[in-house]
């Protein structure tokens, strides 16, 4: 187990570095630069911008001081935030992020595999066909109109929860609903399948003949060996929650990671967007090797290195 662990943390951290290294040519490819503005800077001030940050260095060499500071947990200077820096503005809206993403998350697997059980108990039933279409329509909706509709309806009209702000119980309910409206839909249409799938087993059947009841066999029998492709997509769902929804967090006024990047990439914030994108690659890789670790919880047939 040791082993498979290191071999997948070495494997992480490269994908970590091609990750830094295609976003940092990435932005020096798109027009315009970060200290491009309406009003036209006189050439002294652009240079001493330019050599403070180090931009009139060759592109080699700025990829190579920054890779050399990443390696010491050096994110860089922000470019807009002049008092701060990038790795100051992850510390402070990370916890944001995950405290948000981590309820989304508890909503999402609570509800979404809920409905998927009881959809594959009475498969083809009124409940069936109305979670069925339910699902579907929310997959299909953009957030940030199920956002709308939320503030609307339990901000607006009926004045149950606030419509923005942070900080108490009560500012969590509407961008968490909303932030977990998508990953349920699929939760519940993709435990469903997997169990309709699993239910047709041999080893079902021989249950069902035993005369087990319908509890233990749709939870110890069928719902155990259908989580699988369920645990698979929660990694990436994960890492999505966690770090938070760009659009979520900017509807609500929320101060995370996610409303942060959304200005960063408008302002050209280099450090900023990059030090986002590897905080999020870095959590992708972390849940999927905890998905690779629950496979062999869940399945003593598969085996670490297998």
């Amino acid at each position: 187990m040791t082993k498979f662990i290191l071999g997948r943390v070495l494997s992480g951290a490269f994908v970590v570095l091609i990750v830094a290294t295609l976003t940092f040519f990435l932005l020096r490819l798109l027009p315009g630069g970060p200290f491009d503005t309406e009003k036209k800077v006189p050439p002294e001030i652009r240079k001493n911008i330019e050599e403070k940050y180090r931009l009139n260095e060759p592109l080699w060499k700025q990829y190579y001081i920054y890779i050399r500071d990443l390696a010491h947990g050096d994110f860089g200077p922000s470019y807009k935030y002049i008092d701060r820096t990038v790795r100051d503005i992850i510390k402070d809206t990370l916890p944001v992020s995950v405290k948000l993403g981590t309820v989304a998350l508890l909503i999402s697997i609570i509800i979404g595999t809920g409905i998927g059980i009881f959809s594959a108990a009475r498969p083809r039933g009124v409940f069936d066909i109305l979670s069925l279409s339910f699902a579907t329509a929310l997959v299909s909706v953009p957030s940030f109109v199920v956002g709308a509709a939320l503030i609307y309806i339990f901000s607006v009209e009926l004045d149950w929860f606030p419509a923005a702000l942070w900080g108490r119980p009560e500012n969590y309910v509407l961008p968490a609903f909303t932030l977990a409206a998508g990953p349920t839909a699929y939760l519940a249409r993709l435990t469903r399948a997997s169990m309709l799938e699993v239910s047709q087993a041999t080893f079902v059947r021989t249950a069902w003949a035993k005369g087990l009841g319908e509890f233990k066999v749709t939870l110890k029998h069928i719902f155990r060996n259908a989580l699988i492709p369920i645990v698979t997509v929660l990694g990436p769902i994960t890492a999505f929650l966690v770090t938070g929804s760009f659009v979520v967090e900017h509807i609500f006024s929320i101060p995370g990671m996610g409303r942060f990047f959304v200005f960063a990439v408008s302002n050209r914030d280099y450090p900023l967007v990059m030090g986002i994108t590897i905080v999020y690659a870095v959590i992708l890789v972390i849940a999927n090797l905890l998905v690779d670790i629950c496979y062999v919880i869940l399945d003593p047939r598969i085996k670490f290195g297998k």
